[in-house]
């Protein structure tokens, strides 16, 4: 690796850990549903990982918020499909969109969370761990959770990104 190749994979790599980090602090903002536990920051920081990292940082993030969660007893396994596909399709989305429109990559973390994650949870994860609850219920409480984040996270990018003009690159937190 070059030293530019270096000093931006350590750059991406500290930004993850600090929104991973952020994800764990605000944990104890959540709302039971069920055999969930619904955490809206988690997803605003999706999206503003996922516009800032790409997707598989942001993947990284989310995983390892999980992790975390779990291991302190503030989240569940289905903090897993909850948080990954969400903020997969956000990088995904932030990658396929013009700069001055990534904030709208947003709109990606509810179908990510909502409809892959809860039909992760409801076909494959619940049933390993004996909780057969169906599609619609964990669709309904991911989107409960995810919508609200989104919104926020939409909110927080498109005021980074009228901030982040300024040094002509939206690209220069990385």
């Amino acid at each position: 690796m070059q030293n530019e190749e270096k000093r931006k994979f350590f750059r991406r790599a500290v930004l993850a850990g600090a929104f991973a980090a952020a994800g764990v602090v605000l944990s104890v903002v959540s709302i039971p549903v069920g055999p969930t536990k619904c955490f809206p920051f988690q997803h605003t920081i999706n999206v503003l990982a996922g516009a800032i990292l790409g997707p598989w940082w942001a993947v990284g993030a989310a995983f390892t918020t999980s992790v975390v969660r779990n291991m302190m007893g503030t989240g569940s396994l289905f903090a897993f499909p909850g948080s990954m596909f969400g903020a997969l399709f956000v990088g995904l989305a932030a990658r396929a969109l013009p700069e001055k429109y990534k904030f709208c990559a947003a709109c990606a973390e509810p179908a990510g969370t909502g409809i892959v994650g809860a039909w992760v949870a409801a076909k494959i994860l619940g049933p390993a761990i004996g909780k057969s609850v169906g599609f619609l219920f964990f669709s309904g409480s991911f989107l409960m959770s995810c919508v609200p984040g989104a919104l926020i996270g939409a909110v927080l990018l498109c005021c980074l990104q009228k901030r982040m003009a300024l040094t002509k690159t939206f690209g220069a937190l990385i």
